[in-house]
């Protein structure tokens, strides 16, 4: 409720607010199952709070701009005020809603929400928008520091009772298997959440971060980006959070900025989102249309379940289904041996962490997919292809993160634990572990996995 434009400016008039929450899965794009269920929680934790303020959360699920209006001719609403959200399809929805207020007399307003900066502020000589980062956050920090955040309104005003779903209609969370038991125990949505997460963050892990944050096996990130997701946070609340903490404490200079180019990064990536709608289904780099992917069901389905051979990237993905995230290092080397080793098409991946990460962000998951295939913008060399042996002993080097996901190697001793396919038939013996049984080996040899790739994104730069 913190940092709510809207909410703040219908709190300030006076007049009893009523707080609406519509679920319409054609706005945008359906969240996934993981998603579904962090949404859940949220609301429940949003409604208690909303509550506790004297007020009501009411849900309603449908087209959004239908069911608006049907809560306003209910309630003889005077005004409808909202967060904007900088895509397409929800900016056609207010769009909708304004022509149709106007016309009834009423007033509506829209407030900016989600974002730092409003895309129309970064724009280039063609007024379009920035496709390299760098420049994009220079020109983002040299606008300043955002408004500060707003607080919560100390006080709601009843309305009348007005008819709410009831959540549990919504069918948000699994039942029949209920497999969220990971979820469960490794989150807390809900705002009173985020803003513990974010001063623990600033007090304790700030100091360390630009040498903790690719460490999978250290607690070096923040672990903010669900909470932003669900706006349990707004990116104004961590950046003048964060801005305070570093001129408190000078020591976490160096990695609060560091943190906040990462916060840059999501920014970064919604824009994209607003010039491009289709991010998640077309390639930005039109030349990769005719990429040669293979549809290997069988290797997409090891990779999905994390018996792909490689212990880092098994490690992964198995951390995603139990906890519905997974580290970011870790992320990249997953997102590198499906498409580049596998040649599996990027929309495969992508649609799998949409499903299964609690974060899945409309901007942030396909702009990274599309960035680890090459195809996207500011993309890494065509030519890189993570090397998941050394990415595993550089940044797990005792094998810690291994140990933990993939315990079946647990015992495997730590020179030999991101490569067991080295050890000897009487080694693997002695820590319980037999190759192609208890642990696959590997779904492709590295380095002919790296020759394919570079021969077929070589195909595409000369076509």
């Amino acid at each position: 409720m913190s940092d709510h434009p809207a909410l703040h400016a219908a709190a300030n008039t006076g007049a009893p607010v009523i707080c609406l929450c519509v679920l319409d899965d054609a706005a945008g794009r359906a969240p996934g199952g993981a998603a579904r269920w962090w949404l859940a929680q949220s609301l429940r934790a949003l409604g208690a709070d909303i509550g506790a303020r004297g007020g009501s959360l009411i849900l309603r699920k449908g087209p959004a701009a239908r069911v608006i209006m049907e809560v306003v001719r209910e309630s003889g609403a005077g005004a409808v005020y909202w967060n904007g959200i900088a895509q397409r399809p929800h900016q056609a929805i207010e769009k909708q809603l304004e022509a149709t207020l106007a016309k009834l007399g009423l007033d509506s307003q829209s407030f900016p929400g989600d974002l730092l900066v409003p895309p129309a502020a970064i724009r280039n000589n063609e007024g379009r928008g920035l496709r390299v980062f760098t420049p994009f956050w220079r020109r983002v920090l040299s606008l300043g520091d955002p408004p500060k955040p707003l607080p919560a309104p100390k006080a709601l005003r009843a309305v009348p009772k007005l008819a709410s779903d009831a959540l549990e209609s919504w069918k948000l969370e699994p039942t029949e298997p209920d497999w969220s038991g990971g979820l469960r125990e490794t989150w807390t949505p809900g705002e009173a959440s985020a803003r513990a997460r974010l001063r623990d963050f600033l007090k304790r892990t700030a100091v360390g971060y630009i040498g903790d944050r690719d460490r999978p096996d250290r607690e070096g990130t923040s672990s903010l980006s669900p909470h932003l997701r669900f706006g349990e946070l707004s990116p104004r609340q961590v950046w003048h959070a964060a801005r305070f903490a570093a001129a408190e404490n000078p020591a976490i200079g160096s990695g609060v900025d560091k943190f906040l180019s990462e916060l840059g990064w999501r920014e970064f990536c919604r824009h994209l989102l607003h010039d491009h709608p289709d991010l998640a289904t077309e390639n930005l780099q039109s030349n990769f249309d005719g990429f040669p992917w293979k549809g290997d069901k069988k290797a997409l389905a090891a990779w999905q379940r994390g018996r792909t051979g490689y212990p880092i990237v098994d490690a992964g993905l198995r951390q995603l289904w139990h906890t519905g995230v997974m580290h970011n290092r870790v992320r990249m080397v997953v997102a590198s041996l499906l498409v580049k080793h596998l040649l599996i098409d990027w929309r495969d991946g992508e649609s799998w962490f949409w499903d299964t990460l609690v974060d899945a962000d409309a901007g942030s998951n396909p702009a990274n997919w599309q960035w680890v295939a090459g195809c996207g913008a500011d993309s890494a060399p065509y030519f890189r292809v993570f090397n998941p042996t050394l990415q595993g002993e550089k940044f797990d080097p005792d094998g810690t993160y291994v140990r933990r996901w993939v315990p079946e190697l647990k015992d495997v001793p730590a020179k030999l634990i991101h490569q067991p396919w080295q050890a000897t038939p009487i080694e693997l013996a002695s820590v319980g572990v037999t190759l192609g049984k208890t642990y696959p080996q590997p779904i492709v040899d590295h380095a002919k996995g790296r020759e394919r790739a570079l021969a077929a994104y070589a195909k595409i730069r000369k076509g």
